[in-house]
């Protein structure tokens, strides 16, 4: 639409105040509420401590960039987004803990069966003494 074909009040023109054509200005409602839903949680604690520690395949660090990106979006106020990286977060928290739990629970029971084994060989060994090395390659043969 061109501006020659708009028909202007009579007093008003385009560049001019022209408070006289206007309506009164109505109340415009701004709803701040977060309508009775929680902000997904971003799990950034658990994601560093899973970081730093054994660290598995990277799953804590891909649970770190996850929750980083749920509290982008949560304070963007993207709350879709942010519960779908949070979920993520949260999945990779969960796989990395267990590989973190499952890892040194791995070496406590070879450790355990490695003692059995040594306490149920014939006789005792001297693995310092001259026949050490043949004594400890007997003692994991079957």
């Amino acid at each position: 639409m061109d501006n020659h074909s708009y028909n202007f009040p009579s007093d008003c023109t385009p560049l001019t105040n022209c408070k006289s054509a206007r309506k009164p200005a109505g109340s415009t409602v701004v709803n701040m509420g977060n309508n009775g839903k929680n902000p997904p949680r971003d799990y950034l604690v658990w994601s560093l401590c899973n970081t730093l520690y054994v660290n598995f395949c990277c799953l804590g660090f891909m649970a770190l960039i996850y929750s980083i990106k749920a509290r982008d979006q949560k304070t963007q106020g993207n709350l879709q987004l942010a519960q779908e990286c949070s979920d993520k977060a949260k999945w990779y928290n969960i796989l990395a803990a267990g590989w973190n739990l499952l890892i040194p629970l791995l070496a406590v029971v070879l450790l355990v069966l490695l003692l059995v084994h040594l306490g149920s060989s014939q006789g005792s060994f001297d693995f310092l003494g001259e026949d050490g090395l043949q004594n400890f390659i007997k003692l994991f043969s079957w």
